[in-house]
């Protein structure tokens, strides 16, 4: 379902670049599958949860498994209104400039879907933890975009075309978030504690989930005087 989802953002993007309204229908036609895995997989964990009776560290796991399923079905659903939003600015004239900074931004998001999905199939928290870093320089591109298409837009249908990539750069950006909150769900996989990796109103939220991490991967320094508990 990753690679599905993946897939069918990056050709959603693809439709961006070539402003095509039949590629737009394809994306929208592919979303069946992605709808189609959600659901198996969904009905897969809630049998688990019925019949099977699972542990503690399986109920952990099921539970990760739906919130994935549901971001990456989310996943699939903002290439879905990227490529209704192409339809309907088709006959607009396109701005370069603007093309390529919604390339940048999709390149961007489309490696962080790949590596939270890596981050999950590894139960690498290291690696999840870098989707943060990895999102910034998307929401820095996607808080300019309006900027940029105001000040590139050369006359009213320029500009009216630009106001659509404008939420479709809010779409790629809403892509990286679904990134992070996958990486979040490995956390809480491997350690049994769900933290936030960032939050701009407790900074000391992102330090305190480091080192919970730390404690349950065994990776808290010795201090040098018999234990290796904080």
């Amino acid at each position: 379902m990753g690679q599905a989802s993946h897939d069918l953002f990056r050709r959603a993007l693809d439709a961006v670049a070539s402003g095509s309204p039949d590629d737009a229908d394809l994306v929208i036609a592919g979303d069946d599958q992605v709808d189609a895995f959600y659901m198996e997989i969904e009905r897969g964990v809630v049998e688990l949860f019925a019949l099977q009776g699972p542990v503690a560290s399986d109920l952990r796991f099921l539970a990760t498994l739906l919130h994935i399923n549901l971001h990456l079905e989310r996943v699939a659903d903002m290439g879905v209104n990227v490529a209704k939003i192409v339809k309907a600015a088709h006959h607009l004239p396109a701005n370069p400039t603007v093309l390529e900074t919604l390339r940048h931004m999709g390149t961007i998001a489309l490696e962080m879907l790949s590596v939270s999905m890596d981050a999950f199939s590894r139960r690498d928290v290291g690696l999840a933890r870098e989707l943060p870093a990895m999102d910034e320089p998307l929401d820095e591109l996607n808080r300019g975009m309006l900027a940029e298409v105001l000040m590139e837009s050369k006359g009213r249908p320029m500009l009216e075309w630009g106001i659509h990539m404008h939420v479709v750069s809010r779409q790629i950006e809403r892509v990286g978030d679904h990134a992070v909150d996958i990486g979040e769900q490995v956390a809480y996989l491997v350690t049994g504690v769900f933290q936030e990796f960032t939050d701009a109103s407790h900074p000391e939220v992102e330090e305190s989930a480091r080192l919970t991490d730390a404690v349950h991967l065994g990776a808290w320094p010795h201090d040098g005087k018999g234990g290796d508990q904080p």
